[in-house]
């Protein structure tokens, strides 16, 4: 866990001034820390028998693609508004200034279906309620909410109390 950790890079003052951004591309492009990572996130959801992973764009499609592949899970992306091809229902959050929309097909699981949503980061919580909402609005099981890292300091988990939240590394 330790390799895992010292491969996350702090970058001060991105993307704006006051702010330490997480860089994960270090741990992206270290092959053997990179497999560790999936294996241990996998472990962590591997008895919740997930029919899909809900993955958040971008970061999020990064680790949510291997782990379905991993647990025979089928794969969902979370997109930004206007990017996804077919039907959609929508979800807004609020951002440090202002508001986005997150996006999930119509269609993109079956009512019912034992979702694990995953991202690589839980901050304030924010992007991960508007994911829950997208998931409910599906008819979706909520099994839990997975995470690569999580910054403890910034109170996201608090917003997800009512959910199973897994992260791998806390700030």
């Amino acid at each position: 866990m330790e390799r895992i950790k010292g491969l996350i890079r702090d970058v001060p003052n991105f993307p704006k001034e006051g702010i330490i951004f997480k860089d994960i591309t270090p741990l992206l492009g270290h092959r053997e820390a990179f497999s560790e990572t999936i294996d241990i996130l996998a472990e962590k959801i591997e008895g919740e028998r997930p029919d899909v992973i809900v993955a958040v764009e971008s970061r999020g499609f990064i680790f949510g693609a291997p782990l379905a592949y991993k647990l025979r899970a089928g794969f969902v992306p979370v997109r930004k508004k206007g990017k996804l091809p077919y039907k959609t229902h929508s979800a807004e959050y609020e951002l440090e200034y202002g508001t986005d929309i997150l996006e999930i097909h119509e269609d993109a699981f079956e009512e019912g279906a034992n979702v694990v949503i995953v991202d690589d980061l839980l901050a304030t919580g924010g992007t991960s309620m508007a994911v829950i909402e997208l998931v409910k609005k599906l008819g979706g099981n909520i099994s839990s909410l997975l995470f690569l890292v999580e910054l403890s300091f910034l109170d996201g988990r608090e917003k997800l109390k009512d959910y199973t939240v897994h992260s791998l590394i806390v700030y």
